[in-house]
């Protein structure tokens, strides 16, 4: 329960999906999506304080551009506790199309932030070409098998070196063919799809990305 001296009398966790259109929007400005969908529905939201003040709302992980999803996390903080029931009903009704709404649930006022929790994410790639599956298959036994994965990017003019071979959890090919990539992202490490394709040497094929799990340190429920 929380405390009633707290600003915060309820958070509701809020998983949704991208999907259409919605996949080339940025992280910010799906936030933004957010915060008017969020007002439109009239839920009593908790602002931040001083001069300009924004609902306390965040999302879990950004999502690459270009990338569908089923498995995205919002915290919405509240200022009165309501019951659940026709939330997410009240939700989809002042959605924009692509915004996939599939569960609203409350969570602990004390829960640590889920943007710090999260460890890593699995994606789903279809190739929109024929790919020979024994071929794939070599290919990610290859690459899992090298002892290091480098990779060199430049910000603010400063070279930064991160070796990803220990941030690729598991890449296995699925029955229907697609390479399943099971990756480390947030603060524990960060690999984009594209960083998978690139090693193993699949950039040039046209493929569809949709990531389907976010996976979370939290505390059990009470």
């Amino acid at each position: 329960m929380a405390d009633d001296q707290s600003p915060v009398k309820q958070r509701l966790l809020i998983t949704f999906g991208k999907s259409g259109a919605l996949k080339y929007t940025s992280n910010l400005d799906t936030a933004k999506i957010w915060e008017r969908v969020l007002r439109r529905a009239d839920l009593p939201l908790l602002y931040s304080q001083g001069f300009n003040t924004r609902p306390r709302i965040q999302l879990a992980s950004a999502l690459p551009l270009g990338i569908t999803s089923e498995c995205e996390l919002l915290d919405v903080s509240l200022k009165e506790i309501i019951p659940l029931e026709g939330v997410r009903e009240r939700l989809l009704e002042v959605s924009p199309p692509g915004l996939d709404i599939y569960k609203v649930e409350s969570i602990e006022v004390q829960y640590p932030t889920l943007q710090n929790r999260v460890k890593s994410a699995e994606y789903c790639i279809q190739f929109e070409e024929p790919v020979d599956p024994v071929e794939l298959q070599q290919r990610i036994d290859d690459l899992l098998a090298r002892p290091s994965i480098i990779k060199t990017t430049e910000r603010k003019g400063r070279k930064h070196v991160t070796d990803l071979r220990s941030l690729i959890y598991n890449l296995i090919i699925d029955a229907q063919g697609d390479l399943i990539a099971h990756i480390a992202v947030g603060d524990h490490g960060n690999v984009r799809p594209e960083d998978i394709l690139r090693e193993l040497a699949l950039d040039h094929l046209h493929s569809r990305v949709h990531r389907r799990k976010l996976f979370l340190d939290l505390p059990a429920k009470p």
